[in-house]
């Protein structure tokens, strides 16, 4: 048995990681954020990184310690209905309510949408879409080719690209990032802003559906115990999320940077539009645009395959993988429709409330040894920090949404009384408190003899 990676193999992993958490999430919301921070950009972007690079390396680790089989196994240890319920809202979300969309509307926002010339927004997104989902559909039939493909030549075509616009910007922009007026929303707590703008790429979510193939790639190669998994896993994704942080980095930059010569823009799509129209014109939109195409339509038939072999694993008796697949890409096509900034603002809200219950999986998962994983420490943690995150939830609805609702008391109350609520983090203090409990109830409790 083997008990730790070689080098080459720790290197494969590696790129596999990074090309499984670098999607279309990774490149919009770090530009826009930049724009957004200002002279506070590195604070942000610091922010940025730890719930965007920190928390899925921690998801990955946490399943390979736990010994689980995957997200239902490992959130069914707090209870076999709330892993149900946790992991269809956790697939549902990165896969065609949000995640999937976004695969076809951020390339069709970066740069396809120029192509069209004259023809009206909403004809070019509906033709472009449904092109994009059919190839999707079709691929994720008989995935294995394509994304060899494209894993291989496209996304380092794309890497390559985006490196040149990042350095071009970086050098013709040199702007002092220290005069540039950061926007209200980042005059103050812009660490806590660029920690909450990370939620935005998923990855936090994502990890923990598609750490398992991390894991059980390193037990096909012989790593078995769970320690050295973990340390395994931990080795591999550190380069990946090295190149990953310095990508945000630099991506946050030259956000910054290009408002030297244009105004905050709608989104991070249309803010890199911006940017290869300024340096590169017309010639930088079409391999922008073309390269994304191709590297989102390889997260896109990796996000279907993924949802449609999970919804069957789950749903035995019920519809078969091709169905699924089917109706994954429609509901997808659909929304993708909405548009970028539509998908970007109904999204929020379910983030603020999946991620807080996946910060706490994953360090319950970490640490469960230590407690056996016991329910009384789970079970009371997961509560407190669900119905924190409801609270969240609500907050971030659209501010139509609330009025129309009548939640806006419910904001109010949870401003007045859930300490860190307006960074958005009011989860902390009950995620905490449910720790305590639970803590206390695992030392009182009569423990169980072995006989």
């Amino acid at each position: 048995m083997q008990k730790k990676l070689t080098r080459p193999q720790t290197t494969a992993i590696s790129v596999m990681l990074f090309g499984m958490f670098f999607g279309a999430g990774n490149l919009i919301f770090p530009a826009h954020m930049g724009q957004l921070a200002g002279k506070n950009v590195w604070l942000a972007t610091l922010g940025f990184i730890i719930t965007g690079v920190g928390i899925p390396l921690l998801g990955v680790a946490a399943l390979g310690i736990s010994q689980s089989n995957g997200l239902l196994d490992l959130s069914s240890k707090i209870g076999k209905k709330y892993g149900l319920f946790f992991t269809c809202a956790l697939y549902l979300t990165i896969g065609p309510f949000f995640a999937i969309p976004r695969c076809a509307s951020v390339p069709f926002t970066v740069g396809v949408s120029e192509l069209f010339g004259n023809t009206k927004e909403s004809t070019a997104l509906l033709i472009y879409s449904a092109c994009f989902f059919a190839l999707v559909l079709f691929f994720s039939l008989w995935p294995s080719k394509i994304l060899t493909f494209i894993g291989k030549i496209i996304t380092p075509a794309f890497l390559v690209f985006l490196c040149l616009l990042i350095v071009t910007v970086l050098i013709k922009a040199g702007a002092d990032t220290s005069l540039i007026k950061p926007d209200p929303s980042y005059a103050s707590g812009s660490f806590f802003n660029g920690f909450l703008e990370g939620y935005n790429t998923m990855d936090g979510l994502a990890c923990l559906a598609f750490g398992i193939i991390v894991i059980n790639v390193i037990k096909g190669l012989g790593v078995k115990e769970p320690t050295a998994v973990a340390i395994s896993t931990v080795k591999a994704g550190f380069f990946s999320c090295l190149i990953m942080a310095a990508i945000y980095a630099g991506i946050a930059l030259i956000g910054t940077q290009s408002r030297t010569f244009t105004s905050i823009s709608e989104n991070g799509g249309i803010a890199l539009l911006q940017m290869s129209t300024e340096y590169f014109g017309d010639f930088g939109v079409i391999i922008l645009a073309i390269t994304i195409t191709l590297a989102c339509l390889k997260t896109a038939i990796g996000l279907v395959t993924s949802c449609a072999e999970t919804f069957c694993e789950i749903f035995t008796k019920g519809r078969k993988y091709e169905i699924w697949a089917v109706v994954f890409c429609i509901v997808s096509f659909v929304i993708a429709n909405l548009g970028l900034t539509s998908i970007i603002t109904y999204a929020i809200p379910v983030l603020m409330f999946l991620y807080p219950l996946s910060i706490t999986l994953i360090l319950l998962s970490l640490f469960g040894r230590l407690y056996n994983f016991d329910k009384a420490i789970s079970v009371p943690v997961t509560t407190l920090t669900l119905i924190a995150a409801i609270f969240d939830f609500i907050n971030a609805l659209p501010d139509t949404a609330k009025h129309l609702l009548h939640l806006n008391f419910v904001c109010d109350f949870a401003k007045k009384y859930i300490p860190l609520f307006n960074i958005g983090l009011g989860w902390i203090i009950p995620a905490l408190a449910g720790l305590l409990i639970g803590i206390t109830i695992y030392l009182v409790k009569p423990k169980k003899v072995k006989e």
